[in-house]
């Protein structure tokens, strides 16, 4: 094995940096990079589908591995491979279908959240489940089994009528929960491994108009006022919690709840292209400057209790924009996500927080959902009712960096493990070949579906590969 397969082979088995394996330089064909910019992979070519045909096209005219990207949001790799070709699904962006009477949209799968929401806004509708921004691709969405803030909805799953998939073989199968039902539960959260998304039909809602409300809870009392105060309460339309850095033992509690009060912000959805610089200011003089914590927790705290009354679309269009920093070529802003069960989620809380103190971690943010149990996904995250904990974190883009981040994070597995609980696969490929298989111990039959579907194991990336074989 010469110097650069080992180092190929270091990166897919996550001992170095992926972003200092490779030796793009030295290597032709396009490189394929997601948003945390630490996971550059040299591709053979890249191609832009615009209609399921040309999908059709490209599959049955190119052997071997093909990968899918949508708005390349996950962190870890798992929209490419090494010598694969890449397909740009963002050019797949129309709407196919829509009937407003029926609340039914489709799509296809390049197509984002905000664009979507630009078609259904003027007749009064709202995506029934997406994540809290708008940029991602609804392909991409339901490649990871995507959830947000939505009470009680679960997964992305949950709001999709049918998928339209393109297999190895270029043909085209129309999956729903009734027809190919099992092949169906697995592209959620399949990652691309089974074939390429093209049309997705998805359930939609009544727009609203939502009221803020704020409350400062416990750690300890927060399960049952989850229980009795947001679940009980039908008004209650989206929910999260901030675990705050500097008490780890509060947290501050953010619904929106329908409301038919005055808006206090006419815009129904949020203007494109708006200026994040003040947000990006703040969160690099959180993380760089002394007492930046503490800065960032008065600015929460003096925004969250001005009174808000915004459309529902409006709070569902939120840009990723305002969560980037003004560069990534010294330090990266990464996530991770653990699902642990409600009875375990105090524990499992101190012991991430004793974790993530003791490591020096710069955690931005910690935000808590909820789920109940998704019963129709394979590869699920929530197998039981889980709290969720979402850690927005700062690193610095060294390999050094990476490694470091490693052991704290293969240690926060163990501890969502521990209390019975699973992490999150769209992020950095840091788990243990044991911790991935404990976390998802359907995955044997995950496999098994993909001997079936793709014989010939031609759809790929870092996750697949590392974890797959």
């Amino acid at each position: 094995m010469d110097r650069r397969e080992f180092l190929k082979h270091a990166a897919l088995s996550g001992l170095i940096a992926p972003g200092h394996a490779l030796g793009a330089a030295r290597t032709s064909g396009p490189v394929i990079n997601d948003v945390s910019t630490l996971n550059p992979v040299t591709v053979a070519a890249e191609t832009r589908p615009r209609t399921t045909e040309e999908v059709r096209i490209a599959l049955r005219n190119r052997p071997g591995a093909i990968s899918i990207g949508g708005g390349r949001f996950s962190m870890g790799g798992q929209i490419a491979a090494p010598g694969s070709l890449h397909l740009d699904m963002r050019a797949m962006n129309q709407v196919v279908a829509f009937d407003p009477g029926q609340k039914v949209i489709r799509v296809q799968a390049g197509m984002t959240w905000r664009d979507l929401q630009d078609v259904i806004d003027p007749r009064d509708l709202s995506v029934r489940i997406m994540q809290s921004y708008a940029n991602f691709t609804v392909g991409g969405s339901v490649s990871v089994n995507c959830h947000g803030r939505y009470v009680s909805r679960g997964p992305l799953i949950n709001s999709v009528r049918a998928v339209q998939m393109v297999t190895a073989d270029g043909d085209v199968l129309e999956l729903t929960r009734a027809n190919e039902s099992e092949l169906f539960g697995s592209v959620f959260g399949g990652y691309g491994g089974l074939g390429v998304l093209t049309e997705i039909e998805l359930e939609l809602d009544r727009n609203s108009r939502l009221e803020r409300l704020v409350e400062e809870v416990t750690l300890e009392d927060y399960p049952g006022y989850f229980r009795t105060k947001i679940a009980a309460d039908r008004r209650v339309l989206l929910h999260n919690a901030h675990l705050l850095p500097l008490d780890s033992e509060r947290l501050r509690a953010i619904s929106w709840v329908v409301s038919e009060k005055p808006l206090t912000v006419e815009d129904r959805l949020i203007p494109r292209n708006l200026d994040y610089s003040r947000i990006q200011n703040m969160i690099w003089a959180v993380t760089e400057l002394p007492g930046g914590y503490r800065l960032r927790e008065g600015l929460e705290q003096e925004l969250l209790e001005a009174e808000a009354v915004v459309w529902r679309n409006h709070e569902a269009s939120l840009d990723t924009a305002s969560l980037e920093p003004r560069t990534r070529a010294f330090s990266t802003y990464l996530l991770q996500e653990y699902f642990v069960p409600v009875k375990n989620c105090v524990p499992f809380a101190r012991t991430m927080t004793r974790i993530l103190d003791r490591e020096d971690v710069e955690a931005v943010n910690i935000s808590v959902r909820h789920s109940p149990p998704d019963t129709r996904s394979l590869l699920t995250w929530a197998p039981v009712e889980v709290f969720s904990f979402v850690l927005y974190y700062k690193q610095r883009s060294t390999r050094r960096a990476s490694r470091k981040v490693a052991i704290w994070t293969r240690e926060l597995i163990d501890a969502a493990l521990a209390h019975g609980g699973r992490y999150y696969l769209p992020y950095r490929l840091h788990a243990t070949q044991q911790q991935f298989e404990r976390a998802y111990p359907e995955f044997p039959r995950f496999a098994k579906l993909k001997e079936r579907i793709d014989p010939l194991d031609r759809f790929r990336n870092l996750l697949l590969n590392k974890y797959l074989n």
